[in-house]
């Protein structure tokens, strides 16, 4: 498909109710359009998802997003459907029968996206189910995932080497907020792209501040810093799960709505604690670095590193 000049991407860019594009976003959006692989690393809050999410109502077929948090899919899914994108998703949330029920939908053309976990693409049924449907391409997120050099390594994603072989017409698109250059040739060599285009954004935040002080009393600082931004969201990153929960339990303690985020904790537990913060329900996340992909709320004020 031949790409779409600059006045027609507008014109689809206000389907998302959006009036400009990012720095970056424009030439991922013609790239992908066109039908080339690319590997695209763009800040968090850089605008990855618009990405893969204004082809899919430009281009024929389904586009298949893997995304490693259900919370966040279902995030997405809802914020699509509100502007009228036919989108979806396919998880381990759903009862089997339903599960059935969206792939004969996705066979029936009623859907632009579909999100699924990266567990679903070793599920052989879903793969036959799938391979027969106009898959016009396939959008990786958190792609650093994949690479043995990422720092959040998961081994779901690195069986995801096997989608070109599954899908051997259909153009992969890998997003990342993180990779090195060692960690891109990975990445790109994992997935085998084609020749891909990489789009590096911009990593200069001049809405950002940094400060480095010296830590006398953890609890205490961190008390202060987060009680001069009452009812502000704020995430507090701790080395050890431990020091999440007693950090977490402090904070409680003197009246902050707090929770304590880790690998440790269970499936459903994670996902309540996520889904709290993102409505508003909890101002502060404390967490280890399990905590971090994906996070869909757009006014987090401040991070403070243990």
């Amino acid at each position: 498909m031949t790409g779409l000049d600059d006045q027609q991407l507008d014109a689809h860019l206000a389907t998302f109710g959006l009036s400009s594009f990012r720095p970056g976003q424009r030439e991922v959006i013609s790239t992908i359009i066109n039908g080339d692989d690319c590997l695209c690393i763009m800040p968090t809050g850089g605008g990855k998802s618009l990405c893969y999410q204004l082809p899919a109502i430009v281009r024929p077929g389904v586009v298949l997003v893997v995304s490693p948090l259900i919370a966040l899919m279902k995030d997405q899914v809802d914020s699509l459907t509100s502007v009228g994108v036919r989108a979806t998703l396919i998880n381990s949330s759903l009862e089997v029968a339903e599960q059935h029920r969206r792939i004969q939908m996705m066979r029936d053309g009623e859907f632009d996206m579909v999100y699924i976990a990266p567990e679903r693409l070793r599920n052989l049924r879903f793969l036959s189910a799938v391979e027969a449907i106009e898959i016009q391409l396939l959008a990786i997120d958190e792609a650093h995932c994949i690479s043995q050099w990422g720092h959040d390594f998961r081994p779901e994603y690195r069986r995801l080497s096997l989608l070109r072989e599954h899908f051997p017409k259909t153009s992969l698109h890998a997003f990342t907020a993180t990779a090195t250059p060692r960690v891109r040739h990975d990445i790109a060599d994992q997935l085998q792209l084609r020749d891909p285009t990489v789009l590096v954004g911009r990593f200069d935040r001049p809405n950002l501040n940094y400060r480095i002080l010296p830590l006398v009393d953890v609890r205490q600082q961190t008390l202060e810093v987060l009680q001069r931004h009452d009812r502000e969201a704020a995430i507090v990153y701790c080395i050890s799960r431990r020091d999440t929960e007693t950090m977490a339990a402090w904070l409680t303690g003197h009246g902050l709505r707090a929770a304590c985020y880790h690998a440790g904790l269970n499936a459903d537990n994670r996902r309540q604690i996520q889904e709290a913060f993102a409505e508003e329900q909890l101002d502060v996340v404390v967490a280890t670095v399990a905590f971090g992909m994906g996070i869909d709320r757009s006014n987090v004020r401040l991070s403070l590193i243990h």
